[in-house]
């Protein structure tokens, strides 16, 4: 498994939070969202089917429940 800077997983976590409409009862989608666009350089649209690195959302989502 891969191991991510931490400063790359903190700078996720508050781009997650500054996401218009953001909802703690939807961090999965927020997190993929965030991952998307650090993959890619954009938001995904409705139904982008890009992939992601599902390691860094995975440790993302983690974090971001552990810390809140």
């Amino acid at each position: 498994m891969a191991v991510y800077p931490e400063s790359l997983i903190k700078s996720l976590l508050l781009k997650v939070k500054e996401y218009p409409r953001f909802s703690k009862e939807e961090i999965e989608k927020f997190c993929w969202m965030a991952v998307h666009e650090h993959r890619h350089g954009v938001l995904p649209s409705e139904y982008d089917i890009r992939e992601i690195d599902e390691g860094l959302y995975l440790e993302l989502l983690q974090a971001f429940k552990s810390k809140n």
